[in-house]
C-alpha cells in the first residue's frame, strides 16, 4: 500500500464560528483505494499558501510511500532544506497528514486508531468546554459579564461537564507581553468570584489567557486568581520563553498549562525541563501529529506532567486528540467543541455524554466524514484562522477579548 493522491478541503464553519474561521482537511487516498482525513492546525500563512506547503510536503517527503513509515516520513520533513528543528508551517502541514495515515492505516486493518499506538489505556476521556454565550446572551456583551459567564457555566455542568475554561483577561496583542490593566484583573476575579459560586465545587475552573502579559504580569494576575483554585493558568505569557514563564510557575499557586502553540518533542522538552508548565495543551494538527504528540506525552509522564489536548479547530483534530487520549496513561481531559457543524461533518460519530468522550471503535479515527457538507461550506475571506490585536490594550475603558470569534454578518 502506498500514498497516492492527495486533495486539500478548506471549510469555513457557519456563524458565529467557533472553532475559527476556517479549517483545513488533507484527504489522501493509497493506490488501493483507502481515504484518510487528517487536520492541518495552522494559521500563520493563510489557507492558500497552506494548501501549497501541504502539497509540497506530500510530494517531497510522503507520494508513494508506506503509510506505516511515520517515523521514516516524520524525519524528512523535520530535515527538509537542512533545518532539523521545530518549523510551525511544516509541522503544521505535516501533522494533518499524518493523522490521514493513522486514519489509512486504521481502516486497512479494520482497526481504531488508538488500537495502533499501544491499546486503549482509557475507556473514558474527560472532556472540557470553553464558555459560549448562551441564546439568552447578547454580543458582544458576554464576554465582559460575569454573571453571564456563570449562567453559561452552570448550563454546562448541568449537562455533566466538570471543567469549564474561560478567558476574561482581556485581548492578546502583536506586541507581545504587557501589564494588565487593573480592571482587566478586576474583570478577572469577578468571573472566578461569580463561576465558582455558581458551579461550587462540581466543576473546576480552568482560567486561559492567550500569552499576552509580561512576566510580572502575569504573577499579579495569577495570585489575585489564587483564592478561586483554578485547576490551570494558561500561557500566562508568550510560549517562546519558557524560562520566563518558569517564573510564573514558581510564583502562583496555580498550575500553569501551556501548549497550543508549541511543536514538537524538541520544544515541549524545553517546558519540562525548565519547569515552565506541569500541564501540556499540544493541539494535535500542529504538534506534530500524533506519534510525535505520543512521545510528547511519554516526555510528560517522567517529569510527572499531564496532558490535556488543546481543540480550537475541528472535529477532524478533536478525533485525533480522543485517540491519543485513550492511549496515554497521563490524560487529564480533552477540549470539546459542540456544534452542529462540528457534528455534522462527522456524523455524530463521536460526542460527550454526561461530561466525557468514550472513544470510538470504529476503523481510523472513527468516523465517515461528510466531504459534501464540508464543501458546501468553503472558505472566501482573507483572514487567518485567528487574528492578533494590532492596537496595544487600553488602560482606561477596559478591554474586551471576543472569545475567539471571528465578526461575520
Amino acid at each position: 500500500m502506498k500514498l497516492q493522491d492527495l486533495d486539500i478541503i478548506v471549510t469555513a464553519p457557519p456563524a458565529p464560528g467557533w472553532g475559527g474561521r476556517y479549517w483545513i482537511i488533507p484527504k489522501i487516498t493509497t493506490d488501493t483505494g483507502v481515504v484518510g482525513y487528517g487536520e492541518c492546525y495552522a494559521s500563520s500563512v493563510g489557507p492558500d499558501a497552506m494548501k501549497a506547503v501541504i502539497t509540497d510536503v506530500f510530494e517531497r517527503h510522503m507520494l508513494g510511500e508506506n503509510p506505516e513509515n511515520i517515523e521514516l516520513m516524520f524525519r524528512r520533513a523535520y530535515s527538509a532544506g537542512f533545518t532539523q528543528r521545530p518549523d510551525l508551517t511544516v509541522m503544521g502541514a505535516w501533522s494533518g497528514l499524518e493523522i490521514a495515515c493513522w486514519d489509512i492505516l486504521g481502516k486497512d486493518r479494520d482497526r481504531p486508531v488508538h488500537a495502533l499506538i499501544g491499546g486503549r489505556m482509557n475507556d473514558r476521556v474527560r472532556a472540557y468546554t470553553y464558555l459560549y454565550p448562551q441564546p439568552n446572551h447578547p454580543l458582544p456583551d458576554f464576554w465582559a459579564s460575569a454573571d453571564m459567564a456563570a449562567e453559561s457555566a452552570l448550563a454546562m455542568v448541568d449537562k455533566g461537564y466538570t471543567a469549564v475554561k474561560f478567558d476574561p483577561a482581556g485581548p492578546y496583542t502583536i506586541r507581545g507581553g504587557h501589564m494588565p490593566a487593573m480592571s482587566d484583573i478586576e474583570t478577572s476575579v469577578a468571573f472566578c468570584k461569580a463561576i465558582r459560586e455558581a458551579v461550587g465545587d462540581r466543576a473546576d475552573l480552568l482560567f486561559g489567557t492567550h500569552g499576552q502579559f509580561s512576566t510580572a504580569g502575569a504573577i499579579r494576575l495569577g495570585q489575585a486568581l489564587e483564592p478561586y483554585s483554578p485547576l490551570w493558568y494558561e500561557e500566562p505569557i508568550p510560549p517562546d520563553n519558557p524560562g520566563e514563564m518558569a517564573k510564573v510557575a514558581q510564583a502562583v499557586r496555580i498550575p500553569v498549562a501551556t501548549g497550543e502553540r508549541l511543536t514538537t518533542k524538541a520544544e515541549f522538552a524545553t517546558v519540562l525541563r525548565s519547569g515552565a508548565a506541569t500541564i501540556l495543551q499540544p493541539a494535535l494538527g500542529r504538534s506534530g501529529g500524533i506519534w510525535e504528540t505520543k512521545k510528547i506525552a511519554a516526555l510528560a509522564e517522567v517529569y510527572n506532567a499531564q496532558m490535556a489536548p488543546h481543540l480550537y479547530a475541528g472535529p477532524v483534530e478533536w478525533a485525533a486528540n480522543v485517540h491519543l487520549a485513550a492511549s496515554i496513561p497521563n490524560i487529564l481531559m480533552a477540549e470539546t467543541i459542540e456544534t452542529p457543524f462540528h457534528h455534522g461533518l462527522i456524523k455524530g460519530a463521536i460526542a460527550v455524554a454526561d461530561g466525557y468522550i468514550t472513544p470510538p471503535t470504529a476503523p481510523g479515527l472513527g468516523f465517515d466524514f461528510d466531504e459534501d457538507l464540508a464543501r458546501a461550506h468553503p472558505y472566501t475571506d482573507d483572514g487567518l484562522h485567528l487574528q492578533m490585536q494590532e492596537d496595544p490594550i487600553n488602560y482606561v475603558g477596559g478591554n474586551i477579548f471576543a472569545g475567539g470569534a471571528p465578526v461575520k454578518d
